[in-house]
């Protein structure tokens, strides 16, 4: 599968790209069994008063599968993130998650989709700062219905949460209990991981978030993460500037071009 693409810069950044090029590198993988999740056919999008444009013709992310969209920052691999998570709508083509397009959605129902199917690390992880890291990892509970019901499947709520706090090396108590804003870099990012899993979304997507990592502790995070995520036959579009991360990942997506 190959895809031409034009990405278009990041939206707090003031710069002009020059024209990229995206291209998917394919893993032989047996997808008989494999439902799609998320599906872009010509997808085009520009920021107003931007000539340059984000364009994939096609892409096909199925149940279980890793991907990596890999690109330079300003490369529009944010903004990318946003369209495929219906934050953004493209201004020509389509997106689709579990087979329903955004663009036939109105805003709300959006809102209920992204909140039942999709779950989101960022960048700078977007806790919320006074509440514990417990109560963070619960808070997409609070939104979505059937992700409370999964959680709660076959566990206590609180329990599963600790679970997942647990699986990606928080297990200790005085951690879980602890409020966002006195956790390390690398304890927030744990905490975000595991509020993006809990429920178990179709999707989830992640934009930067092994940046303030060293290599051995990159590596191990994305392993946990890979970990949790088959169980619950999750898959995971993750963005990022670092071309070693690449052999983590089972496909990719690459954005070649930069700032100026």
């Amino acid at each position: 599968m190959y895809e031409q693409a034009q990405t278009a810069p990041e939206q707090d950044l003031d710069c002009s790209l020059a024209p990229q090029t995206a291209k998917v590198e394919v893993a032989s993988l047996s997808e008989s069994r494999l439902t799609s999740v998320l599906a872009v056919k010509n997808l085009s999008f520009a920021w107003p008063a931007s000539s340059f444009q984000i364009g994939i013709t096609d892409l096909n992310v199925k149940s279980g599968e890793h991907w990596l969209l890999e690109g330079p920052s300003g490369s529009g691999k944010s903004t990318l993130l946003q369209l495929l998570g219906g934050v953004l709508l493209p201004q020509r083509g389509d997106v689709r998650i579990l087979g329903q397009s955004w663009a036939m959605l109105s805003a709300a129902q959006r809102d209920l989709r992204r909140a039942d199917h999709v779950g989101f690390i960022f960048q700078q992880f977007n806790l919320v700062p006074y509440l514990s890291a417990l109560e963070n990892v619960l808070l997409p509970c609070r939104f979505s219905k059937s992700r409370r019901q999964a959680a709660e499947s076959g566990r206590g709520l609180k329990d599963e949460a600790r679970r997942l706090l647990s699986a990606l090396g928080l297990g200790a108590k005085d951690i879980q209990l602890r409020r966002a804003a006195r956790l390390s870099v690398g304890q927030q990012q744990r905490v975000a991981a595991a509020r993006a899993l809990i429920g178990r979304p179709s999707l989830v997507l992640a934009d930067e978030p092994t940046s303030a990592l060293d290599t051995k502790n990159r590596a191990a995070f994305l392993e946990l993460l890979f970990s949790e995520a088959r169980s619950a036959k999750t898959a995971i579009v993750l963005v990022s500037h670092d071309t070693s991360l690449r052999p983590h990942f089972e496909r990719h997506l690459t954005l070649e071009g930069g700032l100026c």
